[in-house]
């Protein structure tokens, strides 16, 4: 009788750390993905600040050689703004700390899906897995602060893109 009470628990205990992994998961899906999209549009800013600076300064040093002051001064001056936008936003140093976090919260997500499919079942006491969940939750929750904060429209694109499917595997679908 009490073998019964005590495998009971560990089916209770088992459920709930189960459903903690996928919140788990969830959340790394989401964070993962809309880091991408902040990755992607700070990666765009680097481009549409360092492309035209390069050029008008190409351009500003054509000018200035061809007798056209006001042109290269003009030039320039823009120039001057494009790389003080540049140098003060550093959105290439953004664009890779998004992906850096987009990165670990997938492979937190992997593992933990992982940890969960094929570890958990196999769980012989609750502390065992009480303890698994609980180092899994510290690292979301290291990730979470140590992360830069993406934007609401980066979030409302990451969760349509999951909704269409973008962050599914076939196999989950039973397609392999």
């Amino acid at each position: 009788m009490e073998g019964d009470d005590s495998d009971q628990k560990l089916a209770a205990t088992l459920q709930a750390i189960t459903a903690e992994f996928r919140r788990i998961e969830e959340d790394c899906i989401h964070s993962g993905k809309a880091h991408f999209n902040a990755a992607a549009r700070w990666n765009r800013y680097n481009y549409l600040l360092g492309l035209p600076s390069v050029v008008l300064s190409a351009a500003a040093g054509a000018a200035f050689f061809k007798d056209y002051p006001i042109a290269a001064g003009a030039m320039a001056t823009t120039v001057s703004v494009l790389t003080g936008l540049m140098t003060f936003l550093k959105p290439s140093k953004i664009a890779g700390a998004h992906k850096n976090s987009g990165d670990q919260y997938l492979s937190l997500r992997n593992d933990a899906r992982v940890f969960r499919e094929i570890q958990l079942p196999q769980a012989t006491t609750a502390q065992a897995a009480t303890e698994a969940i609980s180092s899994f939750t510290s690292r979301r929750n290291e990730l979470n602060q140590a992360s830069l904060q993406f934007s609401r429209r980066d979030f409302e694109k990451a969760r349509k893109g999951i909704s269409q499917g973008e962050a599914t595997h076939a196999v989950d679908h039973g397609v392999l």
